[in-house]
């Protein structure tokens, strides 16, 4: 019963294969590896985007912060939800690798609206010299609170940030997770709505340890390759990396890992609703923001089941007191660990 965070669950039988097979013999080093091309080919077909730039890097920090670097001047903002991933767990890495553009929130919820983000746009560049230039857009999917943008909503974001000139960048920490609760291609979840630049995660989705960070215009290319390196993400054993991302996408393994994790979050969902629990959000992907009992969450807790309580304390004397919650599920989650915990409700 471990719903804690899909960070924590084991890697794809099927990736640990491919890196025993990597293992075998010898390979030219910092990206020249064969299966590099591989991957290149494969994620350029899987977007509908031949001339994009593909490259790997182990962290999803690292994936964001370097985009978002290439994006951007150390002179600029990068507007993003207050919630966003960037914002709220990455020790301050976009500013840092950078070179010191900053953050501004736009106002609202996990999901930012055009009109939020028109508003926080016109707000900066109003000081000339002495204040933040106008830079790049960031934006979640899945969101930091299991919210997942419509394409819809995903190209009236662009829009606003074209009649601005400004670039878009997607987090896609967990990009499969989206993908398929939408039914959407990956170009119609990315360029054709108007982003710039994805982080197509594969950690939390069965991978070791391995992000994509695509740009589909390749003039940004030379300047990611310069600031990987000099941030020291350019892995000299790099078909290490390659050959997680290729198995990932190899037969649709991505897409099978995520539609597991959604599948079983939604079978999840179903049992807490007919429980009587509330939900802070209403789930859409592979994460659950849930509230019940302290009494329930001791019988969980109590029998082993692993998940965060959110802005809450287990101790406490009232035991029908309502505390909320934090589930995740990843692919490797079955629905046997599942309906044990639903019958501990």
């Amino acid at each position: 019963m471990f719903f804690a965070s899909d960070n924590s669950g084991p890697v794809h039988p099927e990736i640990l294969a491919a890196l025993t097979e990597a293992n075998q013999g010898y390979a030219m080093a910092y990206g020249a590896d064969a299966q590099m091309q591989a991957v290149q080919e494969k994620i350029r077909r899987i977007f509908e985007a031949p001339d994009a730039a593909v490259y790997l890097v182990a962290t999803g920090t690292a994936a964001n912060s370097l985009a978002l670097a290439t994006l951007s001047q150390p002179w600029q903002t990068i507007f993003c939800s207050p919630v966003a991933h960037i914002h709220e767990d990455e020790c301050n890495a976009p500013e840092f690798y950078s070179g010191g553009a900053k953050l501004t929130l736009v106002p609202g919820g996990d999901r930012m609206t055009p009109e939020a983000l028109r508003a926080s746009i016109t707000g900066e560049e109003t000081r000339g010299v002495h204040g933040p230039q106008r830079g790049p857009v960031s934006i979640t999917q899945v969101t930091e609170r299991g919210g997942v943008y419509s394409i819809a909503e995903l190209q009236a974001l662009c829009a606003v940030a074209k009649e601005y000139g400004l670039p878009v960048h997607l987090d896609g920490a967990r990009f499969a997770n989206a993908l398929v609760a939408l039914n959407a291609s990956p170009a119609e979840m990315t360029w054709k709505a108007g982003v710039d630049a994805v982080s197509l995660g594969g950690t939390k989705n069965g991978c070791m340890g391995v992000e994509a960070v695509i740009f589909f215009d390749p003039k940004h290319a030379w300047e990611f390759e310069l600031r990987r390196k000099r941030g020291a993400h350019l892995f000299s054993k790099h078909r290490y990396l390659s050959a997680q991302m290729d198995a990932y996408l190899t037969d649709d393994l991505w897409l099978r890992s995520a539609r597991r994790a959604n599948d079983n979050c939604a079978r999840l969902v179903e049992g807490l609703r007919a429980a009587g629990a509330t939900f802070l959000h209403e789930p859409q992907a592979n994460i659950v923001f849930a509230s019940f009992p302290r009494a329930t969450h001791r019988r969980l807790m109590g029998a082993g089941a692993s998940y965060h309580l959110w802005g809450a304390e287990l101790e406490g004397l009232d035991e029908d007191e309502m505390l909320a919650c934090r589930m995740v599920c990843d692919w490797s989650v079955g629905t046997d660990q599942i309906d044990q915990f639903l019958s501990l409700l």
